[in-house]
Parts: structure tokens; C-alpha cells; sequence
């Protein structure tokens, strides 16, 4: 089973979306795809407060900043995933360590998000809704903007249930959510 999971920073999707996973899971190995790449001391203490915040959940943290289906040659398919955040991922996959820009990043990222959940047995995703204001954007974020609306609405399309979570409120817009 695909649960997909949307909504504002900060509001609670991570741990909605942990505790679906867990419910998913049984006793099938149970993985964290970490996708945030650290640049700063700011990404560095949010990652160890997300880590501590899992401590004892049973979780094989899996660190995938890019390439994300490849996260599958080091778990077993058959297990329950858990990829935190498609936002982080299409970022690494947009903005390159050396500088450069890869404008066409969010069409291969959807791909990969579409093989990671083909191959395997549950994935809970989790992306934050950015696309609620009417501000005016440089062409590199709107370009940001729009590849991160194709990978969300891909994951839409082929997750079995689809939540946005509201000031920590899911509202399910697809399928059931599996707790």
C-alpha cells in the first residue's frame, strides 16, 4: 500500500505519517529514507531532533538524498518505507553540490518516486504543500515549484490513499488512511 501525505510545514505530517507506516508494517522490516542532505548547523540539529524523535520506533534509518529507488539495494522490498521528505529529495535532486541547476530534476524524481512505490511492498511518502500563496518567485523557485507540484501530483495519482494534513487534522481525499 502507497498513503501519500501533503500539507504545511511543521503541522504534523512526519508523525502521522510514522505511525501509518508502523501500522502498515506488522512485523515487516521497517525503514526511514532520509532525504535531507545537511548544508548548515540549522539542517544538522533539525536531522538529530528528527532522529531523536524516532528513537525506539524500531526504524533502519536509510540516507538517500538522491537517486531514491536505489534505496532498495541496501532494505527489503517487502518491507514498510517511509520517505521524509519528497521535498528535500527534489531540492538535492534541483540544486547540485557544485553550484549547477538541473531545471529537468522534477520529472526524474517522479519517476523514481514511481518506482520506489512499484517496487516496494508499502511506501508512506511525505512533501510539504508550498503552492497556497500568490507571491511572485524567481524563475529558478517557481521552476522548483512546478516540479514539486509533478512529483505531489504523480504520488496522487499513484498512492491508494492521499491526505493532507491541516494544523494536524488529516483530511483524506483518497482511499483510507490505514490506522
Amino acid at each position: 500500500m502507497n498513503v501519500f501525505f501533503s500539507g504545511g510545514c511543521k503541522n504534523g505530517k512526519s508523525t502521522l505519517a510514522e505511525r501509518t507506516v508502523k501500522a502498515l508494517a506488522g512485523g515487516d522490516p521497517l525503514y526511514y529514507i532520509a532525504t535531507m542532505i545537511p548544508h548548515d548547523e540549522e539542517d544538522r540539529i533539525r536531522i538529530r531532533r528528527h532522529v531523536a524523535s524516532r528513537d525506539g520506533m524500531g526504524f533502519i534509518t536509510l540516507e538517500q538524498g538522491t537517486d531514491v529507488a536505489r534505496c532498495l539495494d541496501r532494505a527489503d522490498p517487502q518491507g514498510s518505507f517511509l520517505l521524509d521528505s519528497v521535498t528535500a529529495l527534489l531540492s538535492n535532486e534541483m540544486f547540485l553540490p557544485d553550484g549547477g541547476y538541473d531545471p529537468d530534476a522534477g520529472e526524474r524524481a517522479a519517476a523514481e518516486l514511481r518506482e520506489l512505490a512499484a517496487r516496494a511492498k508499502n511506501v508512506v511518502f511525505v512533501s510539504d504543500f508550498i503552492y497556497a500563496d500568490s507571491g511572485l518567485y524567481d524563475s529558478y523557485t517557481e521552476t522548483y515549484r512546478r516540479a514539486l507540484a509533478l512529483c505531489d501530483r504523480t504520488l496522487a495519482e499513484i498512492c491508494d490513499t492521499v491526505v493532507e494534513v491541516v494544523s494536524t487534522n488529516p483530511v483524506v481525499y483518497k482511499g483510507v488512511l490505514p490506522l
